[in-house]
């Protein structure tokens, strides 16, 4: 587990990152890991002091499975909401990552194919959880009245309902609209190319000090080409 600063850990699963909140006493999650990489999510959560009660809320950036793969489980053990954007949604719901997406993606790199190749090493048929959201969140929406000092900022682009997170402290939780593996910011997989620019774009005009990646490591909004 990294520390990030005194209220932000990033717990790396397999290449999938989450990010554990802590506000007072208050834990809050955004994404949720594969669900083959469950045991160790439980351990580090359990390590950093989080007690069933403690975790107050999951925040979904989007429905892809890889980050969605352990909220059922968690909202199980530990009794948070589940929270994520409505376009999103039936995703989780069914299972099916295609849902409100183009037959075709208007970009898939090669090297994005071939970790869709390699994705059943990590996601066996059947071993996805699915569950209904608790909370159906909207852009611009606050978290205070669930402890946490952040909002909602929509950013489609790699999926339909696509959010980020971001808090007081000028931190962006922005789920899969960028990455930063190696070089510049950018994603490999971009389902609406035009609403993504238009989302990145919409970003630059934030007050954002840092931008935490779903895959890949923290970045400065001024480091994106795109």
């Amino acid at each position: 587990m990294v520390s990030l600063s005194s209220t932000v850990e990033s717990i790396s699963l397999g290449g999938v990152n989450c990010y554990l909140l802590k506000e007072g006493e208050n834990y809050f999650l955004v994404d949720a890991g594969f669900s083959s990489r469950r045991a160790e999510l439980d351990k580090r959560l359990e390590s950093a002091g989080c007690r069933r009660g403690d975790l107050k809320l999951i925040i979904l950036t989007h429905g892809d499975l890889d980050h969605c793969g352990n909220a059922a489980f968690l909202r199980n053990k530990y009794g948070p909401l589940i929270a994520m954007h409505r376009d999103d949604a039936e995703m989780v719901e069914s299972g099916d990552i295609s849902v409100h997406r183009k037959a075709r993606p208007d970009r898939v790199t090669l090297s994005f194919r071939a970790i869709r190749l390699l994705a059943p090493l990590f996601l066996k048929p059947g071993q996805f959880e699915t569950f209904k959201p608790d909370i159906l969140l909207e852009d611009g929406q606050g978290l205070a009245g669930f402890g946490l000092n952040a909002e909602v900022v929509s950013i489609p682009g790699h999926s339909t309902g696509s959010i980020g997170i971001l808090t007081a402290d000028g931190d962006l939780f922005c789920g899969d609209l960028l990455r930063h593996v190696l070089g510049n910011p950018g994603f490999p997989m971009i389902d609406d190319m035009a609403a993504a620019r238009t989302s990145i774009d919409k970003l630059r005009k934030l007050d954002i000090k840092k931008v935490y990646p779903g895959h890949g490591t923290p970045f400065t909004m001024d480091t994106v080409r795109v």
